[in-house]
C-alpha cells in the first residue's frame, strides 16, 4: 500500500488528469468517426459535399487544443513544484550512486546502503552519482531523478506512513543495472532513534580523549588547552611533574596511569598545589573499560573502542554491488574463497599469473586500474577515500569471506 502523501496525490491528480484526457478525446474520436462512417455513408449520401471550410470549427479545433495543453502544464506544474519544494524543516540525507548500489549517508556522519527514516518526518535528499548517470527511482513516493557525476540535484518526501518501500535505478548504467536496488525503511521514532545510536556506536572505531573527558563531564571543570578553571588543565598532563598535597604535606609526583587513575577513584588523597578537594570520586560512576580507556589515551596510546567492521565497510562502500560472497560471479569476481587464490590479471597490457595476497587487496582496492582480473572489465572506481582502519578491515574482511 503506498502512503498518502501531498506531494503523492498531486502526481497522481496529474497523471490521471492527463490519462483521463487522452482516453476522453480517443473516445471522442472514435465514436466521432463511428458517427461519421454511419451518416456520411455513400449509400446515404452518392454525391459528396464540397465543403469551403469553417471558421467556427478551425477555431475550436485551435482553441480548445490548446487549453487542454495549457491545463495538463499548470496540473504537472503544481505536481513538480510539490517534489521541488522541500521544507527548510527537512532531515537532509546525501545520496551517491555507484556502480551499483546506493550510498546514503546521514547528517551524524555516517553511511549506510538503505535509507532509514523516522514516520512524518520530511526527508530531503541530496543526490549525486560517483561514476556514470543513474536514475533515483522511488516509486511510492513518485519520485525519479537523475544522478549525475559533478552534479548535485535533490528531491523530498514525507514519509507519512511506516513500511518499507523499494528503491531502483532507471536509468541503463551497465551490466549491473538490475541489481542496483535499495529500501526505504519507514519506522517509528524510537526505532529510528536507536538505528541511529547503534550507527553511531559501529562508526565509532576510535574513542577520542576529549570524547571520553565529555562524557563523564571532566571538561566543565578541567580544561585542554592549558586554560585554568576549577580544576588544573588536563593539557600534556601525562609524565608531567606535579606538586600535591597529601596528609598536609607537600610533595612532587609524575602524572603517570597510577596517579591518573587515584586522582579519578580518590581524587582527594592527593590534592594539586593551589587547588581546592571538591572533585567527587568516580569510583561508582566510570566503568573500568572507560576508566583504562581514558588511561592509555593520556599516555597516547592508540585505542579501538569497537572494531571497525569490514562487512559493513563493504556493504557502505558499494562491495556487494559487484562482488558476491557465495561463488557467484557477477560484475567483479566473489570474495567468495578470494584471498590465496590464483588469478590471471591483465598488468600493462600482458596476462600474467599472480597470487591474491594482503598487498594485492590493498591494491585492488586503491589501485584497482593496476592488475584488472582476465575476463572482467576495468570499471571500478578507486576508494582511497577509505581511512588505514577502514581498510584494514576491509581486507581482513574479503581475506576471510567464504571460509565459513
Amino acid at each position: 500500500m503506498y502512503p498518502q502523501l501531498d506531494s503523492v496525490q498531486k502526481v497522481d491528480i496529474a497523471f490521471y488528469y492527463i490519462i483521463g484526457i487522452s482516453i476522453l478525446i480517443l473516445i471522442g474520436i472514435v465514436l466521432t468517426m463511428l458517427y461519421f462512417l454511419y451518416k456520411y455513408n455513400h449509400k446515404r449520401n452518392p454525391e459528396p459535399a464540397d465543403i469551403k471550410g469553417s471558421l467556427l470549427a478551425e477555431t475550436l479545433w485551435t482553441v480548445i487544443p490548446t487549453l487542454i495543453a495549457i491545463s495538463m502544464f499548470l496540473v504537472g506544474w503544481d505536481s513538480f513544484t510539490a517534489l521541488r519544494s522541500a521544507p527548510e524543516s527537512a532531515m537532509n540525507i546525501n545520496v551517491e550512486a555507484r556502480m551499483w548500489s546506493w550510498k546514503f549517508t546521514y547528517p551524524e556522519g555516517f553511511s549506510a546502503d538503505e535509507l532509514y527514516v523516522p514516520v512524518g518526518k520530511p526527508v530531503k535528499l541530496n543526490i549525486t552519482s560517483k561514476d556514470v548517470i543513474h536514475s533515483f527511482y522511488a516509486p511510492a513516493y513518485r519520485i525519479k531523478v537523475d544522478a549525475v557525476p559533478g552534479m548535485n540535484t535533490y528531491t523530498w518526501f514525507n514519509p507519512s506512513e511506516k513500511g518499507v518501500f523499494d528503491v531502483y535505478c532507471a536509468e541503463y548504467c551497465g551490466v549491473g543495472h538490475s541489481n542496483m536496488m535499495s529500501k526505504i525503511h519507514v519506522v517509528s521514532s524510537e526505532k529510528y532513534e536507536k538505528f541511529i545510536n547503534k550507527r553511531i556506536s559501529e562508526k565509532e572505531s576510535a574513542v577520542t580523549l576529549p570524547q571520553l573527558l565529555k562524557k563523564y563531564n571532566c571538561t566543565d571543570c578541567h580544561s585542554l588547552d592549558g586554560t585554568v578553571l576549577v580544576g588544573p588543565t588536563l593539557k600534556d598532563i601525562y609524565k608531567k611533574e606535579v606538586t600535591v598535597i597529601e596528609n598536609g604535606k607537600e610533595k612532587t609526583v609524575t602524572a603517570d596511569k597510577d596517579y591518573l587513575r587515584e586522582s579519578i577513584l580518590n581524587p582527594s588523597k592527593k590534592v594539586v598545589k593551589g587547588f581546592d578537594a571538591i572533585m567527587s570520586s568516580y569510583k561508582n560512576d566510570i566503568s573500568e573499560k572507560d576508566l583504562e580507556m581514558m588511561l592509555s589515551l593520556f599516555a597516547g596510546e592508540k585505542i579501538s573502542e569497537s572494531k571497525i567492521d569490514g562487512k559493513k565497510v563493504a556493504e557502505d562502500s558499494g562491495c556487494f554491488g559487484c562482488h558476491s560472497t557465495d561463488g557467484t560471479v557477477t560484475v567483479g569476481p566473489s570474495f567468495k574463497r578470494m584471498y590465496k587464490s590464483k588469478e590471471s590479471v591483465i598488468r600493462n597490457g600482458k596476462k600474467i599469473e599472480t597470487i591474491v595476497d594482503e598487498q594485492y587487496l590493498r591494491d585492488s582496492i586503491q589501485q584497482p586500474g593496476k592488475d584488472i582480473v582476465a575476463g572482467f572489465d576495468p570499471m571500478m572506481p578507486s576508494y582511497n577515500d577509505l581511512s588505514k582502519e577502514e581498510l584494514d578491515a576491509l581486507v581482513e574482511y574479503i581475506k576471510n569471506a567464504g571460509k565459513k
